[in-house]
């Protein structure tokens, strides 16, 4: 169904770097980048730009406007969005959604992948010693630094220290006339190797779920749907609220089938029943 065509990554912060060499091995295609186009219309980290829709609308439009532009029928784009991890609490998380579109076959399967693995933090500093702390907590320079003269609606923004004294420098230039400068780790793919890996992650399951076809019409995207709860208490054998299978449907022809979950237990532990631990 791939093999042979023309895949266009949209991107202009180099992810094609990760994504490419993952998606020509498992599916055979020819990735290429659209030149010139700009990314940034749909939103930036650092605030110029901001993101006017959801995740999962903002990467499903930029792949369909890069391929557009490349008159490719064949393309697939990412989106992250960073902050604290709605479960892990005070935990920052990379929250990544790469999409597959394949207009010549109708197909549109989007993956999702929340990581812990990430240095995202924003801090005010107000001088070179909290600075410092700062790029070193970060990994400066193999990781990049903004520098802003606010949070929000910035109108100075320095994004291009690639040295410390540059970092400085920079610095210099905002604290001049503030007292505090805000420092945010530059979270875009080419200046942040910790989340260029967290995208190559996401490439590997959206191409687990491109191989997953439907039993019924072999269609790519057979997706887990819903999950079913009541793993059965290894005490009692009454259901828990632990997950035990998931629901699978195909996008075309909307078979269902219920699957186990992979390597999941077959029972669960007392103390998360709720007739044995009430």
């Amino acid at each position: 169904m791939f093999k042979g065509r023309n895949l266009i990554i949209a991107t202009m912060h180099a992810k094609e770097q990760v994504i490419a060499p993952i998606f020509e091995k498992e599916l055979g295609v020819h990735c290429l980048v659209a030149l010139h186009f700009d990314t940034d219309v749909l939103g930036t980290f650092s605030g110029e730009v901001e993101r006017k829709n959801d995740p999962v609308t903002t990467v499903i439009e930029k792949c369909k406007l890069a391929m557009t532009a490349a008159n490719c029928d064949l393309g697939v784009a990412s989106e992250g969005s960073f902050g604290n991890h709605p479960s892990v609490y005070f935990a920052a998380a990379d929250d990544e959604f790469m999409v597959f579109i394949d207009l010549k076959n109708n197909l549109e399967i989007v993956a999702r992948n929340l990581s812990l693995e990430t240095n995202f933090a924003v801090e005010q500093v107000s001088n070179t010693n909290n600075l410092r702390a700062f790029a070193d907590k970060i990994g400066f320079p193999s990781h990049k630094i903004i520098l802003k003269d606010s949070e929000k609606n910035p109108k100075i923004i320095s994004k291009n220290a690639t040295t410390w004294n540059e970092l400085v420098s920079a610095f210099a230039a905002i604290s001049k006339n503030q007292s505090t400068v805000f420092a945010e780790t530059d979270m875009r793919a080419m200046n942040n190797p910790t989340r260029m890996k967290v995208i190559a992650q996401t490439a590997s399951k959206l191409i687990e779920k491109i191989k997953s076809t439907c039993p019924e019409c072999k269609t790519p995207g057979f997706e887990a749907i819903e999950t079913i709860t009541g793993l059965p208490c290894e005490l009692c054998n009454r259901p828990t609220r632990s997950a035990k299978m998931q629901l699978f449907r195909c996008k075309k022809c909307t078979f269902e089938a219920l699957q186990n979950i992979p390597n999941s237990k077959q029972y669960e532990d007392p103390m998360y029943c709720d007739f044995c631990n009430p």
